[in-house]
């Protein structure tokens, strides 16, 4: 309310209001309206941040080892020996990353990962790159998890493989709409499924490495058969580095956390920093335990079966209870691992929105406090790869990985710059910078190391990835980034060429009021309507004009004895329209006068509409108002005005 006690002299009136959201289908869907005052309780701890964050991580896993054997496959079943040591040299990858990204996180509390980072130290145009490879990373998550989330499905029960496209996007929406309602309920949601999934998955790989030792673990028993595409190859280095770029992809989302700080409760870096400990500790664990395993019982890649399935059935010996709540508990972390990219998309989206190169509509918060429009621009667009590729794992990872290993390298690389700025710096100086406050710090040396260290191994790795994964269809999202970072570049010439021409800067005085003011009326007849924009008309000007586009010359001479009888002598103007065209001959007329106009005049078209109080009744009508709006809105210097004429159902106005 108004201060009435507020004396002071001052043309801004502060006002708070009561007013309270009506409830709707909305608000059923995906809950009632937050207010802005409660976004610090939307925060999350560290327990629930890691099934947010950490779920994509995890779910990686469930198809990290079956990608390498996949590769190895094209060298023999006596290449699948090979699959233990790749996975130790991936998870030594894994350590450097992860070491380089809590670094990260403490660095930059306010979030944005690679592309803050990339923006703060290496400059705009590597921060685009970075911005265009997570947001495409992201889409792709969604894709590829929940393929492979479908693929165990399909895996347990065969009969759902044709229909893996349309059950993949209905778990697409399904989650969106879980994260539409906001991200302390999604993480609430989420929780047990994620926790779920970690024991399942430490209770299989404990009694698996326990089989291992007793001797009583055997091999796959009917495995899939084994497919060798062509003539089998040779083992060679080129090989292993294709199968190493191919499980790379167990990497995938180790850099959300850093995306997403500013979920997680204060102190929020601290928090964060744990959590992602606490994941890459899980996923190392996991990835070893299921290479180890799977090497071990003789495992085959398969479309038809997954490398987990024959994992489980082989440690549980058949299709029993415990296989089926392992099946049932990695589709579930495979469809959740969507839900790491439907919480750091609509983020990053923001943050590149704010910054002026996506759409500002992306960095509005929506009812539920999350950024809506992000949230379902993610679902659209992975539903659509979901249906180009069929649902098809294999299809979907060679456009994966690229991306997420060039956000790495952008984000050490830029992070390894900061350190050095920070070793200029004198003893208790402070340099601020838009993403972050540098301090000088004693150890900067060895936190540049290894952030340095961690760029080159992840510009190698991106760079095999590349090279190998090329052909399979690598060279889509080679061909994406750079259309992403035009297109980027293109959407913040738009918003900087309109925001120097709406500057006030060097704008100087107000121009003087206009001398003269000419008013427009259209009219398709005479009635109630139109005679209430007449009288609105009356109150702009003395200089008024009604055009009557005439199309049917009977109805135009009802308009014509109408309009002498109530149209109070304001001249009329009909316009003969010999091929019955409406919009066409006012916007002709229309812009015939604004041709002739005079210095200082202004002209306003004053358009009746009909607004009738019945939604059902109103398609009966055309809403002629509204399409000459639409076009005369693109008129320069012409002020439009609708006036409503309101009529409801009994007849009373």
């Amino acid at each position: 309310m108004i201060d009435q006690e507020d004396n002071s002299q001052t043309a801004i009136i502060e006002r708070t209001t009561d007013y309270l959201p009506r409830e709707s289908w909305r608000s059923w869907l995906i809950g009632r309206p937050l207010s802005t005052a409660d976004a610090p309780h939307q925060t999350i701890g560290k327990r629930v941040g890691l099934a947010v964050f950490a779920s994509d991580a995890l779910s990686s896993t469930a198809y990290a080892t079956q990608e390498i054997l996949v590769i190895l496959a094209a060298a023999g079943t006596m290449a699948f020996g090979y699959v233990f040591p790749i996975s130790i040299a991936i998870v030594i990858l894994l350590t450097i990353v992860t070491i380089s990204y809590e670094q990260t996180i403490h660095a930059y509390p306010g979030g944005g990962g690679a592309y803050i980072v990339a923006r703060d130290n290496l400059g705009e145009f590597p921060a685009l790159i970075a911005g265009a490879a997570l947001l495409t990373d992201y889409i792709l998550t969604v894709s590829v998890s929940i393929a492979a989330g479908v693929a165990q499905l399909a895996s347990a029960f065969p009969q759902l493989h044709p229909y893996r496209a349309p059950i993949a996007v209905a778990f697409i929406f399904f989650i969106m709409l879980i994260n539409l309602r906001g991200v302390k309920e999604s993480g609430a949601a989420f929780s047990i499924p994620t926790y779920f999934f970690v024991i399942m998955m430490f209770v299989t790989l404990a009694i698996g490495l326990w089989r291992v030792v007793s001797g009583s673990l055997g091999t796959v028993i009917d495995p899939p058969e084994f497919e060798a595409h062509g003539v089998l190859m040779a083992i060679t280095p080129f090989l292993l580095l294709h199968a190493f770029s191919s499980g790379t992809a167990a990497l995938t989302g180790i850099e959300a956390i850093s995306n997403g700080i500013t979920a997680f409760k204060e102190p929020r870096s601290k928090n964060a920093g744990i959590t992602l400990i606490w994941m890459a500790v899980i996923l190392s664990s996991f990835f070893l335990g299921i290479s180890y395993i799977a090497r071990h019982i003789h495992a085959v890649p398969s479309e038809t079966e997954t490398v987990i399935s024959q994992i489980a059935r082989t440690v549980f010996d058949m299709r029993g209870t415990l296989y089926l709540l392992l099946i049932s508990a990695t589709t579930i972390i495979l469809i959740m691992a969507a839900n790491t990219a439907f919480a750091d998309f609509p983020r990053l989206g923001a943050l590149v929105a704010k910054d002026g190169f996506l759409p500002r509509q992306l960095a509005y918060r929506g009812s539920r406090l999350v950024y809506s429009r992000g949230i379902i621009t993610l679902a659209l667009i992975a539903s659509m790869l979901i249906v180009l590729f069929n649902a098809s794992v294999s299809r979907l990872i060679p456009l994966y990985a690229i991306g997420v290993f060039l956000s790495f390298t952008l984000s050490q690389g830029g992070m390894a710059l900061r350190w050095r700025k920070i070793g200029k710096l004198k003893t208790g100086e402070e340099k601020r910078e838009r993403g972050s406050v540098l301090h000088y710090k004693k150890s900067w040396h060895i936190k540049m190391f290894i952030n340095g260290f961690g760029a080159i191994c992840t510009a190698v790795v991106m760079m095999v990835f590349a090279v190998t994964k090329f052909h399979d269809g690598a060279y889509l999202v080679l061909i994406l980034i750079p259309l992403l970072v035009g297109m980027f570049w293109q959407i913040h010439c738009h918003y900087r060429n309109l925001a120097q021409k709406l500057s006030l800067d060097n704008f100087g005085v107000i121009p003087p009021h206009t001398i003269r003011h000419r008013v427009i009326m259209p009219v398709s007849g005479v009635h109630q309507g139109a005679l209430a924009a007449l009288r609105y008309a009356r109150m702009l000007s003395d200089d008024i004009t009604a055009v009557h586009v005439v199309i049917e010359p009977d109805d135009a001479e009802k308009v014509r004895q109408k309009w002498e009888t109530w149209g109070e002598g304001v001249r009329l103007v009909m316009l003969d329209s010999p091929y019955r065209l409406f919009i066409e001959p006012i916007l002709a007329y229309i812009a015939d006068i604004a041709a002739q106009r005079q210095p200082g005049e202004t002209i306003t078209i004053v358009v009746p509409e009909f607004i009738s109080g019945n939604r059902m009744t109103a398609a009966l009508h055309t809403n002629t108002a509204e399409i000459l709006r639409s076009q005369l809105k693109h008129l320069h210097d012409i002020v439009i005005t609708n006036v409503p004429y309101h009529v409801h159902e009994d007849g009373g106005h």
